[in-house]
């Protein structure tokens, strides 16, 4: 079911009554309220509109404002996790890491990039066997095309170790080898040429280009359909990136298997 204007109205007030209380705990029920929904009907639609949970939008939230910070400003490690909501500083930086992938203070010195992408691994336990995903990024007439980071993650939540990666030079063909057994994502983030320097923890909805494919589900001998994901402008329902970037200032495209 495509969710309605009203329905889509209703989740921005929520986001942005997410944005204005990042500080704050916010219950699922006082979520509902403010869409002026049910608890149950709230949390169906909400993952409906933005492809995550209210709690997993409203947690990225708070790291996307958590990179800010560090970027935009000289306040301390501690003070920063307290002002997005944190008790515990140790909290905060081993969640910051997880789905960063970088510690807040190197993310801080390395200015919001890194100088390679480190692939993840999958869980132990997982079927050894593997797929190709080939695909086509595309980029609507009204944006200016970049580079393009391909990611396939397990939620629609760009965070943590991709399971696969590739960065392009810009729009076109792609393809993802070894693909595990499971049900991924394929993410697409992209900034034009010329505004490499503008880091993922960073609000440019203007410029920012975004794409989302899946769930993919990936069988023994899975033969994989393409993929063909058409970018468009970043919006507010959206799930920010909080996966710290590859550094394409250095034109360094290499990716590393972890």
């Amino acid at each position: 079911m495509v969710p309605t204007a009203a329905i889509e109205h209703a989740v921005r007030r929520v986001i942005d009554d997410m944005h204005a209380n990042l500080g704050q705990e916010l219950t699922i029920d006082e979520m509902a309220r403010t869409a002026m929904f049910s608890k149950f009907h709230f949390t169906r639609v909400f993952r409906d509109v933005t492809g995550t949970s209210p709690g997993r939008f409203l947690s990225a939230l708070r790291l996307q404002e958590a990179k800010r910070l560090l970027l935009e400003t000289d306040f301390s490690v501690a003070d920063i996790s307290s002002q997005v909501g944190y008790s515990s500083v140790g909290t905060f930086s081993s969640r910051f890491k997880s789905c960063v992938g970088v510690s807040p203070s190197l993310f801080r010195t390395m200015g919001g990039f890194v100088p390679e992408l480190v692939e993840g691994r999958p869980a132990p336990g997982h079927d050894p066997a593997r797929a190709t995903l080939r695909g086509q990024v595309r980029f609507r007439e009204d944006r200016s095309p970049g580079h393009c980071f391909v990611g396939l993650f397990p939620t629609p939540v760009p965070q943590g170790r991709p399971v696969r990666c590739s960065v392009l030079d810009g729009p076109g063909p792609f393809e993802l080898t070894g693909v595990p057994v499971g049900s991924w994502y394929v993410l697409v983030h992209s900034v034009p040429y010329g505004h490499e320097h503008l880091p993922s923890g960073t609000d440019h909805k203007d410029v920012v280009s975004v794409g989302r494919y899946g769930p993919v589900t990936v069988r023994t001998d899975t033969l994989l359909m393409p993929a063909d994901i058409a970018l468009r402008p970043l919006d507010a329902h959206d799930p920010p990136v909080l996966m710290a970037l590859l550094d394409m200032r250095t034109n360094a495209l290499e990716t590393v298997a972890g």
